[in-house]
């Protein structure tokens, strides 16, 4: 099982999560239904209540243990000092906006890109979301540090940047508009079976 978006990744979580959810609000009111009525059930197997929530604990853990490995950008992002991207990325901010390059940024499907992103004056985010307004993925931007991203796009489209970080009410004008958004900054193209 293997994730090639964090949309997909995010669907199998939200499933997995539901049938825990489900699991542990069916016993709790099964238990709640039992201490209201007059003859007690007798159970047939009968769990310790810390037993129950170590299985709860095992589970819940044990689901992140079994999938973490199926999350592309992970195993990427622990060897990535190995890892010799496809194409860079420089970017800087300061004062409230990006210094980019030419825009769009191209790249191709499949192309692991390294995002250099410098702050000159506060700490920022950089955050690359889809046309919805879902997020892609993001980063912190501290000063004076080096701030970098591995991603590796598996879908294709055109994506907005924006800061992901409140960094004072600079970011916005009067009307509450995000003066940092950069609309269809980064453009993905070359999926298998066309562009989505």
């Amino acid at each position: 099982m293997t994730f090639a978006t964090s949309l997909e990744l995010l669907k199998f979580h939200s499933v997995a999560y539901t049938i825990y959810a489900l699991i542990i609000i069916s016993t709790v009111a099964w238990f709640g239904y039992n201490l209201t009525r007059k003859e007690k059930v007798k159970s047939i197997v009968r769990i310790p209540f810390y037993g129950y929530m170590a299985f709860l604990v095992a589970g819940g853990v044990g689901h992140h243990i079994f999938t973490y490995n199926a999350i592309p950008w992970v195993s990427e992002d622990i060897t990535r000092h190995n890892v010799k991207p496809d194409q860079e990325v420089n970017i800087t901010v300061a004062n409230h906006k990006w210094q980019l390059p030419p825009l769009p940024i191209k790249i191709k499907a499949g192309t692991k890109v390294f995002f250099n992103v410098e702050s000159n004056d506060l700490i920022y985010g950089f955050g690359i979301f889809r046309k919805d307004g879902s997020m892609v993925t993001q980063m912190q931007v501290d000063p004076k540090y080096k701030n970098d991203l591995l991603w590796t796009f598996h879908e294709c489209g055109t994506f907005d940047i924006t800061s992901t970080e409140y960094s004072g009410p600079a970011q916005y004008n009067e009307k509450g508009d995000d003066l940092m958004f950069v609309k269809d900054a980064i453009v993905v193209e070359g999926c298998k079976g066309g562009d989505k």
